[in-house]
């Protein structure tokens, strides 16, 4: 017997079929209309990248290779840093702020789990060259156009927002966290609310928190709006997150971190609100310093990074998704085998009208032609006979009421389109 190669992809990576391809396609096409609209230009870059530019993410989460020239690279996690770096390298020519965003494939090694998958698409949407308040009530709205376009209503997800000046203020002065324990204690709230309470106490005591300083870490991540009024009102001032807090658009949440060390000041994530999918879709924040990787020239940045798995989640559990495009909208099906060339002809006059438009690659009987074409979502079908080639003209039949009818070939896309369009 052969020894055949597997049929599955690679762990953590998917096969994505005509009908899901389009669903995420149609997806991601409205959301790029809307970040368009906002005027935001599409940046592309490359998918390998010297593994520095990641160094300060986990390697046990990187893909990386050694070139034959011995540079070490790595499939990038992530497109935030990639977008950096080519602002930093076209600085000179550009007209600040800037609004970029990017869409691409993304690698993360990590175990494949719902919402999470070592291959993923991700859109990246960021503001370079800005800094203030109005830089973030314009990505908070941009996000909620975005989810609207989708069909989700204000009720379905929650925009969470956080500080870490505010976050490190609390746990400083209200906590008692010393300046040395705050990585160690951030690391650990965010993964509080994946984590078991008895797992997370046995890690605060493993990076050296009392029992006491436990239970006031717990009583004040869970506070969640009421500890901003607690904080001091010069740290509140420092931050953008109370203007934010008043148009409305988000709320203040103590347990959002961000895992990322780039993030300097606001950090946020949205959730989805159904007890079925409680879990993030996207986040984001300020990264006011990753341009220092790159150049001495200060250049602010916010922004957010959305992947089509928590989103595709998203929108399944709240019965969102979109329907997969059709394969064709039409068909031409010559009625003998001596007709192809004539069955190509009437084709091409429909592609040079827009219309998707297949033709057999074999002969079959008409009424098998019909079938197929039925299962691949035409709308109409073109029949090219002998008799009726020979007057000029073809016969069109709409797949939705079974109607057909004769028309000149000069004036078959015509008759065709308001077929394909209609309800």
């Amino acid at each position: 017997m052969p020894e055949f190669l597997s049929s599955e992809p690679y762990k953590g990576a998917r096969d994505l079929l005509p009908a899901e391809a389009s669903v995420r396609a149609r997806v991601f096409g409205l959301l790029h209309d809307v970040v368009e609209r906002y005027g935001y230009a599409r940046y592309d870059g490359p998918s390998l990248e010297p593994v520095q530019l990641y160094e300060r993410e986990s390697d046990q989460q990187l893909f990386t290779l050694t070139d034959k020239g011995g540079n070490k690279l790595a499939l990038r996690p992530e497109l935030t840093p990639s977008m950096a770096r080519a602002v930093a390298a076209s600085a000179k020519s550009l007209q600040f702020p800037v609004r970029w965003y990017s869409q691409g494939t993304c690698f993360r090694y990590e175990r494949p789990q719902r919402g999470r998958m070592r291959e993923h698409w991700q859109l990246d949407v960021e503001i370079f060259g800005a800094a203030g308040v109005a830089r973030e009530i314009e990505i908070f709205e941009l996000i909620h156009d975005l989810l609207a376009a989708l069909g989700a209503t204000k009720d379905l997800f929650t925009i969470r927002v956080n500080d870490r000046n505010l976050l490190a203020s609390a746990l400083t002065d209200i906590v008692g966290i010393s300046l040395p324990h705050l990585p160690l204690v951030l690391a650990l709230i965010d993964r509080w609310e994946v984590t078991e309470q008895e797992k997370l106490a046995q890690a605060a005591e493993e990076i050296g928190l009392a029992d006491k300083q436990f239970e006031k870490l717990s009583e004040t991540l869970t506070a969640g709006p009421a500890l901003f009024d607690e904080l001091p009102d010069e740290v509140k001032a420092a931050s953008t997150v109370g203007k934010v807090l008043d148009t409305g658009l988000v709320r203040y949440d103590p347990l959002i971190v961000r895992g990322l060390p780039y993030y300097t000041s606001t950090v946020f994530e949205v959730y989805d609100t159904s007890p079925e999918n409680r879990r993030a879709l996207l986040g984001g924040g300020a990264f006011d310093t990753l341009s220092h990787l790159f150049t001495e020239q200060p250049i602010p940045g916010f922004g957010f990074a959305l992947g089509d798995v928590t989103l595709l989640d998203f929108l399944r559990t709240h019965d969102l998704l979109p329907q997969p495009r059709a394969e064709v909208d039409v068909v031409v099906v010559p009625v003998s085998e001596e007709l192809a060339d004539a069955a190509r002809t009437v084709a091409r006059k429909l592609r040079q009208a827009g219309l998707r438009t297949s033709t057999p690659l074999e002969p079959r009987k008409l009424g098998k032609e019909l079938t197929r074409a039925e299962k691949a979502g035409a709308r109409v079908v073109v029949i090219v006979g002998q008799e009726d080639w020979a007057a000029g003209t073809v016969t069109i039949r709409s797949m939705l009421t079974h109607e057909q009818r004769q028309v000149a070939v000069d004036a078959v896309a015509g008759a065709v389109k308001p077929l394909v369009t209609e309800a």
